[in-house]
């Protein structure tokens, strides 16, 4: 049988109809969503996901010792440009390495003295790293448009993009937000001379300033959007189980020398950027996101982690290396391909040979691949921090079996038929 030619044409015809029911199976499965509330409840949830959240499989790292958040509150809560102002001239004076200022100011408040103190505070800290947040893309994946500080606040500050890719989890996008990568670097065609610059992520521009050699030997790696490398949150009142690794302050203790030591903020890396009205705040969803780290895997309820902790976490994957490398969604499936063909030249057999053990053997051997498939894609994530990308051959493999025989049963059946009736004569 093996020997046979046409044997091994059907093993390849049976693979490209098992992908080809799949695609069929996968849009008719799309227009019934609505009815799943097992996938809604998964929605947002990967495997890989239990690295990072699960102690059995993560341990605590230590707490990041060059990095310090600070929040900086908002007006409602009395922390005006004035404060902010007032907390940039305080962290200026211990002598940072750099100030990341994830925070906007677009215009101009009626607060005159307020906006003349916030910009003279900026133009004393030459270290600092402003928002721009990319607005237009167009269809060359050329950004068109950018949001920007008022001219009196960026002045001749280096300014990076605060954007964050994110998957919306069954919601609105300010209700829903799932972040797990970011793109290092992106590009934006300037109106002015119509030039296309490239703009560093925030996080990016930040590690630059602090460590050049890490940096630019991240950015060799030349990948267009990098995995997040989650270590740590900051206080998070239990949604995350790594919610202590960055030291923060709140807007009102920056104020308060005497709540910390310089050596807290000297030649250390701030991340100033909101994190609720203070940090009693436990109702605040603006500018907050689920993570990988969130304790609740399925049907989660609470973001964990607000935008500047995101960039936090980026920066400290930068300056430790510890970067995570992924299998491109080409290899993806050709390795889907591969397998597939090797399950249709097994199932084969056993088809031909143990027709009646094919239902129980099948099945066996389909669930088996299925759990270690499961099993390798975390170990490899966990040791070597590589995500597989074997959603696709899971799949085949689950649907392998069944498939070949409707193939084996129907479509061969009906050819031979068809070929016997009238080709032949």
């Amino acid at each position: 049988m093996l020997k046979k030619r046409k044997f091994w044409i059907h093993n390849i015809l049976a693979t490209g109809f098992i992908f080809g029911f799949m695609w069929v199976a996968g849009q008719m499965f799309a227009i019934f969503e609505f009815l799943d509330p097992i996938g809604d409840a998964l929605e947002g949830y990967e495997m890989t996901d239990q690295v990072f959240s699960n102690e059995q499989w993560r341990e605590v790292p230590p707490a990041e010792e060059d990095i310090v958040i600070i929040n900086m509150g908002s007006p409602a809560a009395g922390a005006t440009r004035r404060v902010t102002a007032e907390q940039i001239n305080i962290i200026n004076s211990f002598g940072p390495k750099v100030i990341g200022l994830d925070a906007i100011f677009r215009n101009l408040k009626p607060d005159t003295l307020g906006d003349f103190m916030l910009a003279n505070a900026l133009s004393n800290s030459p270290n600092v790293i402003m928002y721009v947040k990319l607005l237009d893309n167009g269809d060359d994946f050329i950004w068109q448009d950018a949001e920007y500080s008022h001219p009196m606040f960026t002045q001749d500050h280096k300014t990076a993009l605060v954007n964050l890719p994110i998957e919306n989890v069954g919601g609105p996008q300010w209700q829903y937000k799932t972040n797990r990568s970011f793109f290092p670097r992106e590009l934006l065609r300037n109106p002015e001379t119509n030039e296309i610059d490239t703009v560093l992520a925030f996080a990016v521009q930040v590690a630059m300033e602090y460590d050049p050699v890490k940096t630019k030997k991240f950015l060799d790696r030349n990948i267009d959007e990098e995995i997040v490398n989650y270590t740590g949150n900051v206080m998070d009142y239990g949604l995350t189980r790594l919610g202590t690794r960055f030291f923060a302050l709140d807007w009102w203790q920056v104020l308060d020398t005497m709540q910390y030591t310089p050596d807290l903020l000297k030649d250390k890396i701030i991340l100033m950027g909101f994190l609720g009205q203070d940090f009693d705040d436990k109702v605040t969803i603006e500018d907050k996101y689920f993570t990988p780290l969130n304790e609740k895997y399925t049907g989660r309820a609470r973001a964990d982690m607000f935008g500047v902790v995101i960039h936090a976490n980026i920066v400290s994957m930068i300056l430790n290396e510890q970067y995570i490398d992924q299998m491109t969604e080409t290899q993806g499936i050709w390795l889907a391909i591969l397998v597939c063909f090797l399950n249709v030249f097994l199932f084969s057999i056993i088809y031909y040979k143990m027709d009646r053990w094919y239902d129980g053997l099948t099945k066996l051997i389909q669930l088996t691949e299925a759990l270690l498939f499961t099993f390798i894609i975390i170990l490899v994530f966990h040791y070597f921090s590589y995500k597989l990308n074997l959603t696709l051959t899971i799949i085949a493999v689950l649907f392998a079996g069944d498939t070949l025989e409707v193939y084996y049963g129907v479509i061969v059946n009906a050819w031979e038929r068809i070929e016997k009736k009238w080709l032949t004569k």
